[in-house]
């Protein structure tokens, strides 16, 4: 156990901030497309009850200078800048910053040159000796994290949060066994699945206020039957405890196995699955190392869409323009295939290397990142831009193609008919307003200098109306 602090009884004031991409600031402030920050509220939680905490968030407020005794930051690759220039304020008030989250444990030595202290990897097992060591003068540089068991995990403090966010968000696992080259979860999070107690799950989801809740594990059904009996366990308690939520989560391919999960998985409330997709082409999914699709193949795509459909769950697929292989035609045919598909939500983004990612590391080895003067480039690193020389066409070419396609893709009255697809396949207008509300912010997000379309825009109220007369 840590000593008492020798200033246990002097009240200190801890300011937590959430930055955004100021160059993508309009975008990120829709609040249908943002999340609460809940590795803040966490950290609220294990914070000492003598210490006075607010939270800066940049989704809902521009930043004002607030006196504090801390400021700690979490930041993404794409919004690190910000952070750093935020600490530079406090720094120079001589106010100690904090950092953490996946790309400060990413690139450390960095983020140790723009705030004073760096936390790397998860944070719970090392926040209280960080607290200790700041009222006794004695902060260290560095923090390293290491993976615990979830049991007795803190619950966020969500009174915290700005009440503006229309989904809450719910954490029932970390870690991941697949090793994407385009992600850095397994780094981060681990390569093995650790779980929290179920009643502990359920009785948090019983306190978050929003009606619409994202479960942010990055396989919530995992690989094994033991995983599938969890997430079993977890839907039947949503139903036992009569928990009356719509919510959505992630998963692979395989979450269509087993017939029993979709089931109480749709009576629990679930209303969509994303599920990372990439490509519709095999040697694209092999670039990537996506072994689980690769190992069952493209042809088993249609078969799950039509089983999650059979419950009432749509498919929000995500995937990838820009692999290692794709030429022109590729991304033409991805988009083909998209478009003549029964997905109900479409994502689709940029291959981006980031820091701790095999393809970051192998890309910076070629030569073949475009923007490399860090920190101020890592702002173009969000997924909605070129940040890599392409083998088959260049860079330019890429950005065009993928913008071409991308219109054909969202165009309005192609998302019109997916909606009414999702309708008539899943027989759920929850689900489908849902998918289509999706499809709307992914594509204001691609067409951030256009009009920014609603549902109202689109009139899908009045198409819906009038379908159910003529059905």
């Amino acid at each position: 156990m840590l000593m008492a602090s020798r200033k246990m009884s002097k009240p200190f004031k801890l300011l937590l901030i959430n930055p955004i991409n100021q160059h993508r600031k309009g975008l990120l402030r829709d609040k249908h497309a943002i999340y609460p920050p809940l590795s803040l509220g966490i950290i609220a939680a294990l914070t000492p009850s003598h210490w006075h905490i607010e939270l800066l968030d940049e989704n809902f407020e521009d930043f004002s200078f607030r006196l504090a005794d801390l400021v700690a930051f979490t930041s993404f690759t794409s919004t690190v800048n910000r952070a750093y220039e935020l600490s530079a304020i406090y720094r120079a008030r001589g106010i100690k910053t904090v950092i953490g989250g996946i790309h400060a444990s990413m690139m450390p030595e960095e983020a140790s040159a723009h705030c004073d202290v760096v936390v790397i990897n998860e944070a719970e097992g090392v926040w209280a000796k960080l607290i200790h060591d700041f009222e006794n003068n004695q902060l260290q540089t560095f923090y390293r994290g290491k993976w615990q068991s979830l049991e007795g995990m803190p619950v966020a403090r969500r009174d915290l949060f700005h009440p503006g966010y229309v989904f809450g968000s719910l954490q029932t696992s970390r870690g991941c066994p697949m090793k994407c080259d385009f992600c850095s979860v397994h780094t981060f999070n681990g390569s093995k699945y650790r779980q929290r107690p179920i009643n502990e799950v359920l009785d948090e989801f019983e306190t978050i206020p929003q009606q619409r809740i994202f479960v942010v594990d990055d396989n919530l059904i995992g690989y094994s039957k033991q995983s599938a009996e969890r997430a079993k366990e977890f839907f039947r308690g949503i139903i036992a405890r009569g928990i009356k939520k719509d919510w959505f989560c992630q998963a692979s391919i395989n979450v269509a196995d087993d017939e029993e999960v979709l089931q109480l998985a749709a009576t629990s409330g679930c209303r969509l699955i994303l599920l990372g997709l990439e490509s519709e082409k095999m040697e694209a999914l092999k670039d990537v190392h996506k072994t689980l699709n690769a190992k069952r193949g493209v042809g088993q795509y249609a078969e799950v869409f039509e089983r999650l459909h059979k419950h009432g769950i749509g498919v929000l697929g995500t995937f990838i323009m820009g692999m290692e292989s794709d030429a022109e035609q590729d991304l033409t045919n991805r988009a083909d295939y998209i478009i003549d598909s029964t997905i109900d939500a479409i994502q689709t983004t940029i291959m981006t290397p980031l820091p701790g990612t095999g393809l970051f590391n192998r890309y910076l080895k070629e030569n073949r990142l475009l923007y490399t003067n860090f920190p101020s480039d890592w702002s173009k690193y969000h997924f909605g831009e070129v940040v890599f020389k392409p083998l088959t066409m260049s860079s330019a070419q890429l950005s065009e193609c993928i913008r071409l396609q991308a219109g054909r893709m969202y165009e309005p009255k192609s998302l019109k008919r997916r909606f009414m697809q999702s309708l008539k396949l899943t027989g759920n207008a929850v689900t489908a307003s849902w998918a289509y509300a999706s499809n709307l912010q992914y594509r204001n997000i691609l067409f951030e200098h256009e009009k920014r379309l609603t549902i109202d825009d689109m009139m899908i109220g009045q198409q819906f109306s009038d379908n159910k007369e003529n059905a």
